[in-house]
């Protein structure tokens, strides 16, 4: 398996990948302690002690005093034959092996050997003399004792110290969470405070998106300010001009300049607009399908025929509800300026709240829409969706107003009446 594919089983979050870079190596140690404490320590006392009781069996075997095999712990059987068919150990049974391996090497007529009719005994078939002997001898002097207590302790102890990593990981990644999703928070202009604390990486990471925070909205405060008194001084001359042309007769001509002046106003204030922005009005809990309910009726006063598919019961958002309005009235007069047949569509989800307008007009080609939706673009094909205001911002507003909420907008084609589909998508 390669390392690409070993990557789709990875931990995703840094909390996983920081508790299994902790376990590896714990569970590598146990391993390798675990392999040396039974294939050297544990096999070397169990070959020395099984060695000392051969060594004492031998020569009780050999000894002239009738009582020897007694007086040194061995009991003996006399049989008239094996029915043992090979030796015999527990599958889990770790030095059987040895102790059998050393009783083999010690004595050359050994039939078998027994350590599973009664794990508390060593018993070992042999012929002596002529005749079939059975001896057995207690199973704790030829191997070590308890083999399991080192892994016991091992393992608790792996674990206790494998708790107390992962709380002091939890409390190192909270802060990182913490500053993720004040991050995240006011990419979507919405404010949550949080305490600098953790690692010093930590705290360095935070003490910058601060001040990052504060310089943007530093910058947004000084464009806001500048923005207003740049909206004064462009409407006291369009103002003026106005009124000049209202004092004049009315003849084709001045007409023209009356359109030229209010098509100035309207670009004036759509590109103000779009540079202010939205991040001066408060979020607040709205009704969408109420506040889409009055936009459509607007409409229709204005001649503007619009169908809305939406839920009778309120379905709210927190959101900034001037920008709303906005966004969705720039949709629904381009949809109706562009087609006989609009519809405004809110589907509410757990997740999000999604407004599609719908409309049989010529549609934007697939390869503009990204285009259209930039600040200042106008488009060459049958339908510009910026015609209304001229200034190549209305999409761009839609776009700007949808981001600021951590939403979207999507242009596709639509299903139903196979023009043109603008959704807005705005994160619960």
């Amino acid at each position: 398996m390669s390392l690409f594919h070993l990557r789709r089983y990875m931990p995703k979050t840094l909390m996983g990948r920081s508790i299994l870079i902790l376990m590896i190596p714990i569970v590598v140690i146990q391993l390798v302690v675990g392999f040396i404490f039974f294939d050297r320590l544990f096999r070397d006392v169990t070959l020395l002690k099984t060695g000392e009781v051969a060594r004492q069996l031998e020569f009780a075997l050999q000894s002239s005093d009738p009582d020897a095999l007694v007086k040194l712990g061995f009991e003996v059987e006399t049989v008239t034959d094996f029915t043992g068919s090979g030796d015999s150990i527990a599958a889990l049974d770790f030095t059987g092996q040895n102790v059998i391996e050393k009783l083999r090497t010690q004595f050359s007529n050994v039939a078998f050997v027994d350590l599973t009719t009664d794990d508390h005994l060593v018993q070992l078939g042999m012929n002596f003399d002529g005749q079939f002997i059975k001896v057995s001898f207690d199973r704790a002097r030829a191997s070590a004792r308890n083999p399991h207590q080192l892994l016991v302790a091992m393992t608790i102890a792996s674990l206790i110290m494998s708790v107390l990593a992962v709380l002091f990981l939890r409390n190192q990644v909270k802060p990182i969470r913490l500053l993720a999703k004040s991050a995240e928070a006011f990419g979507k202009g919405r404010n949550i405070p949080f305490r600098a604390r953790g690692a010093a990486e930590v705290r360095l990471a935070a003490h910058a998106f601060r001040a990052m925070k504060e310089r943007i909205e530093q910058q947004i405060q000084q464009r806001t300010l500048m923005l207003s008194g740049v909206s004064h001084d462009l409407r006291t001359p369009l103002t003026r001009m106005k009124l000049s042309l209202s004092m004049l007769e009315d003849n084709e001509e001045i007409e023209h300049l009356r359109k030229d002046v209010i098509q100035m106003e309207g670009i004036m204030e759509e590109f103000l607009a779009f540079a202010r922005g939205d991040s001066a009005e408060r979020r607040q809990q709205v009704d969408v399908a109420a506040l889409a309910q009055t936009l459509v009726e607007n409409n229709k006063r204005a001649g503007k025929t619009i169908v809305l598919n939406a839920s009778d019961s309120p379905i709210y958002l927190t959101c900034r509800k001037l920008a709303m309005t906005r966004a969705l009235d720039n949709l629904l007069s381009n949809a109706a300026q562009h087609g006989d047949q609009v519809s405004l569509t809110i589907h509410n989800t757990e997740k999000d709240v999604k407004f599609s307008i719908e409309d049989n007009g010529p549609g934007i080609n697939p390869k503009d829409r990204e285009t259209a939706m930039r600040p200042f673009e106008r488009l060459d094909s049958a339908r510009n969706q910026n015609q209304a205001s001229g200034s190549g911002l209305g999409l761009a507003i839609v776009a700007d107003i949808a981001r600021s909420h951590g939403g979207n907008l999507a242009l596709s084609d639509s299903k139903t009446l196979h023009g043109l589909c603008a959704t807005i998508t705005i994160p619960k």
